[in-house]
């Protein structure tokens, strides 16, 4: 069986399904994407128990020819790094969607450019052939343009326009390395596993040229510092289940590249960017964390928290241990569970009050027990409180990144104090005090906020308290990739 085709395409087909039904059966069109995306949910969960945790070889892999006059493969296959990021896809997809049953208009088309997103997040993951790579990230790029643009705020269009230009932008540098390497490698492959044997006869200067050719596609969309900068209006602008899943998922696709492609298949250009990098991954912690502080828009404040967050990543990997990557896919995995239920949480006091001022609330605690509850647990766990599942990831990253860069570790845990700081304020305004008689007639969580909300605290609070089922997954692969690199 294909399982993993059959994972990333029952979307398409939901998607093909709701295109073939009228637009008046709104019903008929919720269903059918919570169908085919709650099915690939339930699939890539039941790889969890077919999953060899013994290996770093591809599983479940799946080759056939695609473009044979250059080489070009349909090829599939996942490992400790990847099929952790295809699990968080399919739930948080499936998430949103349930968190998308309150829109209301162009429904019909919303949920089919739902869907035909998740192809291209899923595919990116499960791809071992660069050029199906490639299309499976430029896929995303057009459901997301559209998800913003039309169902976002007020400056959507403007926001669309910038997520569009800037991933474009670093996508068109990213197919220059791939056609590079192509041409680089003999006989010429896009074999992802092919290549990533190939570096040892490319010289130093070659592999620093294609590292920055793939860095910049990777880092416009980690975002990593400077190309940071559509992320916070594209948050704001776009609608709550596409804020969830732009920061559970898609920011995940850069640091995966960095990890999958830039490291294991360019070295020695990793190696000459090395001191870069966790600089970079420095910025990120502390400055998106400042910027994170300077905000009064509640999601404004989270995406800022998302670039800080993006930091702890970079920063396991460039510790080049099998502890600080580790902690990095840890971190990725964690960060996706805990945002996405911080910007459901964020969605949920907009519907109501259609303001997301932090200022503009006060003493809800008493009024809405279950959402401040939620909300504060959400909360502590992004700033790292033990017991929670931000903790671990975070503790690994620096654990791992200590032995090789003391300085800049000891540094960027200004950035778990700032993340403190900012959280901590974020709560007092809107929960303690005395009640705004604005809001005395607010409304608690429903039935359908419940239903989004409530596997992703579980699983928080379950890999808080025992992240070993996460870290089986990971480790042979990790420990297999941190051997490449002496």
């Amino acid at each position: 069986m294909n399982i993993l085709s059959i994972i990333t395409f029952l979307p398409l087909v939901g998607a093909l399904v709701i295109l073939a039904l009228p637009k008046e059966k709104e019903r008929s069109v919720q269903i059918v994407a919570l169908l085919c995306s709650g099915l690939s949910l339930i699939l890539s969960g039941a790889l969890f128990f077919f999953f060899n945790r013994q290996t770093a070889d591809m599983q479940f892999v799946e080759r056939m020819p695609w473009i044979p006059s250059i080489n070009v493969q349909y090829f599939l296959g996942v490992d400790g790094l990847s099929y952790p990021l295809i699990l968080l896809t399919t739930l948080m997809t499936f998430v949103s969607l349930i968190a998308s049953l309150n829109i209301k208009n162009r429904i019909k088309e919303y949920f089919f450019w739902f869907l035909i997103l998740e192809v291209g997040m899923l595919g990116v993951f499960a791809s071992l052939d660069l050029v199906l790579f490639y299309v499976f990230w430029e896929i995303t790029l057009v459901p997301m343009y559209f998800l913003i643009g039309i169902w976002g705020g007020p400056k959507k269009e403007y926001a669309a326009i910038k997520f569009f230009l800037y991933t474009l932008t670093g996508s068109v540098f990213m197919l220059l390395g791939i056609l590079a390497v192509y041409f680089k490698s003999s006989p010429h492959t896009f074999d992802l596993l092919i290549l990533l044997q190939s570096h040892p006869t490319w010289e130093r200067s070659f592999q620093i040229l294609i590292f920055l050719a793939f860095y910049l596609g990777f880092a416009v969309k980690v975002p990593a510092f400077p190309f940071h900068t559509w992320l916070p209006l594209a948050h704001v602008e776009a609608p709550t289940a596409v804020s969830v899943v732009l920061a559970a998922v898609l920011l995940k696709m850069g640091v995966y590249g960095i990890m999958r492609v830039s490291y294991g298949m360019l070295p020695l250009g990793f190696q000459w960017f090395l001191p870069y990098l966790v600089i970079i991954a420095v910025i990120n912690i502390i400055y998106g964390a400042l910027c994170a502080m300077a905000q009064t828009d509640m999601k404004k404040m989270v995406a800022y928290s998302s670039i800080n967050h993006m930091g702890y990543c970079l920063l396991g990997i460039a510790g080049l241990t099998v502890t600080g990557f580790s902690g990095a896919v840890l971190e990725m995995v964690n960060h996706g569970l805990i945002t996405g239920a911080l910007f459901l949480l964020v969605g949920v006091i907009y519907d109501r009050t259609h303001t997301r001022d932090i200022g503009a609330f006060g003493g809800l605690a008493a009024k809405v027990p279950v959402y401040a509850g939620l909300m504060s647990l959400a909360c502590f766990a992004s700033l790292g409180l033990p017991g929670l599942a931000g903790f671990w990831g975070e503790l690994l990253c620096f654990i791992g990144a200590f032995p090789r860069w003391k300085l800049y570790t000891g540094v960027s845990v200004i950035g778990l104090l700032v993340t403190t700081a900012f959280f901590l304020r974020m709560l007092e305004k809107v929960f303690l005090g005395p009640l705004n008689e604005k809001w005395k007639d607010l409304a608690d969580v429903d039935a359908r906020e419940l239903c989004a909300l409530l596997p992703l605290v579980a699983l928080t609070i379950y890999l808080g308290i025992y992240p070993k089922p996460a870290l089986d997954l990971i480790n042979a692969t990790v420990g297999h990739m941190a051997g490449l690199f002496k």
